[in-house]
């Protein structure tokens, strides 16, 4: 009985927000009337101006006449809107008084606690129906014999806990309303008072409020659960490295080193990121900055090179260490955009998975390299080039900036380009987009240029970071690498979903990770268990999302 009583109808809050509405609405009356001479004509003869401006049928000497007339009555609405702003101001701050004052008090405190008794009400009532069905139920089942009949008797009561589960959530989500409604009504009197103009704590306020209202646990879980998780790991890591190895994990030097080691990786992450959009992928990721490293290392090397291709000697000493290294980094970005683009043609033209089109590509790069060079690995480049391209700036490793100035790049060309838009709309619906105009052949194989170009940055920052050493081996599993940060970041194989933030995220986790464990002294074939348990939970919860969705 307490709890009926504490619940209000609809004509009971009406009558509570009645003289709240009242006594604003007199302020507002008030504001109104000192605003029609002034900000309303301000705004009105703005407008004026600028439809003038826009309207061609007028001849110049009468846009000239309309415009000045409006300037001069400008300047006098500017005036009046001057001097009464003092006075609206006070008015203004005098309905805020008295919402500040009363609203909560007088009727938002009332209209929740009402919510909250009619939430509790509703979820009794319905626990009540639902034991009342079930053992409404069993006494069918049990008056029955003929199998049929206790199949269709179950199928009844199926439908009927379906029936009183929707009402039910039907029936919480109107209280809800109710209660956001009743919270959201006093930002809408401020609104009209403000003429949208909120303050800063008026905004959070609102937002924290949307926040609530929106917020949806079992979604929470499928979009963050996966980054929890990963963070409880890194804490537990956190926890442990000063008792195995006695020194802290999370330094500011391990922090750089962590940053370091994923800039030329967050390049292949970037390109292979647009394919995922496109429902596509690319497991030669791996064997193109092998090529990279190789190619990148013979034009870089420090002196005449001692290996052979197809047994010729390569000496590019000649060349200043500048000019060696952009010519290293241009015929990088041809090697990896060729085979890119090839890859891209099948898909793009044959409608060939790029499961089988990127296979065959890991295929012919490692094996024709590999002929090549013999497998041997092409020793150091001239130290004078990392020095030239990623100096140390104090403790700050600059090739830092090379993945910022990447992750910037890519962010505009699928944020602010139609070439990124397209890539999202290929992505979500191919048939769709094709039937919209959108040319499917010259979005994907635009994104696998896009992916090649980053391929042959990223190998030859690796190959400067690294000061040389390349060989065709290198790379290997870096493919891998590049996929799962994709799809830890939310990058999604249904295609037309991800954000450069989350693959940014992702490339920075699967480093963080990797480095970690090593410090540990985890054995890499462990590590590889990890990164395989976290690509499987990160590609489940996604497949859960898209089968919610559906």
């Amino acid at each position: 009985m307490a709890e009926k009583s504490i619940i209000i109808s609809a004509e009971e809050e009406a009558i509570l927000l009645k003289p709240i509405d009242e006594y604003v609405g007199k302020i507002q009356e008030q504001i109104d009337a000192l605003r029609v001479e002034g900000s309303d004509k301000v705004n009105s003869l703005k407008n004026q101006i600028a439809i003038a401006k826009e309207n061609k049928n007028l001849t110049k000497e009468e846009q000239n006449k309309i415009i000045g007339e409006c300037k001069k009555n400008l300047e006098k609405a500017k005036a009046t809107e001057d001097a009464n702003k003092q006075q609206i101001a006070k008015l203004i701050a005098d309905a805020e008084g008295f919402l500040s004052k009363h609203y909560n008090s007088e009727y938002y405190n009332i209209v929740a606690k009402s919510c909250e008794a009619e939430k509790k009400a509703e979820n009794s009532n319905f626990e009540k129906l639902k034991a009342d069905l079930q053992e409404e139920h069993k006494k069918a089942v049990s008056s029955l014999k003929d199998a049929e009949e206790i199949k269709a008797e179950k199928y009844t009561y199926k439908n009927k806990l379906y029936d009183a589960q929707m009402t039910h959530e039907s029936r919480i989500q109107e209280i809800k309303d109710r209660k956001h409604d009743a919270y959201m009504h006093k930002f809408h009197l401020i609104d009209l008072l403000r003429m949208s103009k909120y303050t800063f704590a008026q905004k959070q306020a609102q937002n924290f409020e949307n926040y609530k209202y929106t917020f949806n646990m079992t979604q929470f879980l499928y979009k963050n659960g996966l980054y929890i998780v990963i963070i409880m790991i890194f804490i537990a890591l956190c926890i442990i490295t000063p008792f195995v190895k006695n020194t802290q994990l999370f330094t500011t030097t391990n922090i750089l080193n962590i940053l370091q080691q994923a800039s030329p990786r967050m390049f292949l992450a970037l390109g292979v990121a647009g394919l995922i959009l496109l429902t596509g992928t690319d497991l030669s990721v791996g064997r193109m900055v092998g090529m990279g490293m190789v190619t990148a290392t013979i034009i870089m090397h420090n002196g005449i090179n001692t290996g052979t291709v197809f047994g010729h000697v390569f000496d590019f000493s000649g060349m200043a260490p500048a000019s060696r290294a952009i010519l290293a980094l241009c015929v990088c970005i041809l090697f990896t955009t060729v085979f890119a683009m090839t890859a891209g043609f099948f898909m793009a033209r044959f409608k060939m998975h790029p499961f089988i089109s990127t296979m065959a590509n890991m295929l012919i790069i490692f094996g024709l390299v590999t002929y090549a060079t013999k497998g041997v690995s092409f020793g150091a480049i001239d130290p004078t080039i990392p020095n030239i391209f990623i100096p140390q700036a104090g403790r700050f490793p600059m090739i830092i900036l090379w993945a910022v100035v990447a992750i910037a790049v890519v962010w505009f060309i699928w944020n602010k380009t139609t070439f990124g838009k397209n890539l999202y709309a290929v992505g979500g619906n191919p048939e769709a987009a094709a039937v919209s105009g959108i040319s499917v052949f010259k979005v994907t194989m635009g994104a696998f240029i896009l992916a090649g170009i980053l391929y042959g940055f990223g190998s030859w920052l690796e190959c400067v970071r690294m000061v040389g050493s390349g060989s065709a081996a290198y790379g290997q599993g870096w493919d891998m690498d590049a996929i799962a940060a994709c799809v830890v970041g939310g990058v999604s194989f249904t295609g037309g979903i991800g954000k450069i933030s989350g693959v940014v995220t992702g490339v920075c986790i699967f480093t963080a990770l990797t480095y970690s464990l090593t410090i540990l002294g985890i054995d890499t074939n462990l590590q590889f268990i990890f990164e395989g348990i976290i690509i499987l939970a990160a590609v489940t919860l996604d497949c859960l999302k898209y089968v919610q969705k559906k």
